[in-house]
């Protein structure tokens, strides 16, 4: 039987179909998560929709968002998004940056980078033991609270899609994990392990 992750693969539909091209034309291939969000690519198509509104106001840069996820992610225990997006902040600064906050040690990090990256595993691993010293670190490291809601929002958005495609079995790609910097794929040590 072919699967997406633990399901069968869906039926096809044609907007299943545009989800695979569009993969195609970004990456070369297919993604595992896309095959298994071709049961709902609605839903993915409004999640993502929801992650582009809660940005639309205080702007994080693309090396923000790439800061939150990988830090987000290697917290959660998401191999996935973990290369994914830990390659993604390699290329906006360095390999080794990247590595760092996947192994939590932020070297490379700006003042204000380490408290958004101390933030997003935060709530990542408790967010009911988060506490109002944690928020007041991120406006003494320079945040607005309209910025802090605008980080927690996209690591909670970013926290359901990890939490279906792990639930689910979604294995990070082969094609993936051979374009991600070896430094990178050195610290990703957790999660479900590379598609064979």
């Amino acid at each position: 039987m072919d699967t997406a992750g633990f399901l069968a693969t869906p039926e096809p539909t044609a907007e299943a179909q545009r989800l695979f091209d569009d993969d195609v034309a970004e990456l070369g291939y297919v993604m595992n998560n896309s095959r298994l969000w071709a049961y709902q690519p609605e839903t993915l198509s409004g999640l993502f929709e929801l992650l582009r509104t809660a940005n639309a106001g205080d702007r994080l840069s693309l090396r923000q968002r790439g800061i939150l996820v990988t830090a987000c992610a290697s917290a959660f225990g998401d191999s996935y998004c973990a290369l994914a997006w830990g390659g993604k902040l390699a290329g906006l600064s360095e390999p080794e940056t990247a590595a760092g906050v996947l192994t939590g040690s932020d070297a490379g990090l700006s003042p204000e980078e380490r408290a958004m990256a101390g933030w997003a595993r935060k709530v990542a691993r408790d967010p009911n033991g988060t506490t109002e010293e944690d928020v007041q670190a991120l406006r003494d490291a320079g945040f607005s609270d309209p910025q802090i809601f605008t980080m927690t929002v996209f690591v909670a958005l970013r926290l359901a899609f990890s939490t279906v495609n792990d639930a689910l079995g979604a294995r990070p790609d082969q094609a993936l994990h051979a374009s991600t910097p070896a430094a990178v794929r050195d610290a990703v040590t957790f999660g479900r392990p590379v598609a064979s």
